[in-house]
């Protein structure tokens, strides 16, 4: 089976990803992620202010499935939520690379992006 996995992010080995924004970050999970887990029926994550650090829990998605923890790949201030996945948390199923991102973070180091993943080491670890 093949997954979509976008260039223009970096990936953690535990599938949440993290997009450049230009001093802050994006973060979701990865198409393979939300596969694995099957139907997600509910997410929690940190509030917006909370500071948070690489390799961290993140936060909680439920699914039929299991209970997963989410860990950040980057370290900074959540400074935006996705409050749509409170009510319609299928979105990380439908759309885990756009309607479906968790948070936005303020980095405090924009190198933390550079020790992620390429895509295309995470193709090669997800194969």
């Amino acid at each position: 089976m093949s997954f979509d996995v976008p260039d223009d992010r970096g990936y953690m080995e535990s599938h949440e990803w993290a997009s450049d924004e230009g001093g802050t970050a994006r973060v979701g999970i990865s198409d393979f992620a939300q596969d694995e887990l099957g139907d997600i029926v509910f997410v929690e994550f940190p509030d917006e202010g909370a500071e948070i650090a690489h390799d961290e829990q993140l936060g909680v998605v439920e699914s039929i499935k299991a209970v997963s923890d989410l860990y950040s790949p980057v370290s900074g201030t959540v400074t935006a939520t996705n409050d749509e996945l409170l009510d319609a948390p299928e979105l990380l199923n439908d759309d885990p690379y756009g309607e479906g991102w968790l948070v936005e973070v303020d980095l405090a180091d924009e190198s933390g992006l550079d020790e992620l993943l390429s895509a295309d080491e995470y193709r090669d670890q997800i194969e």
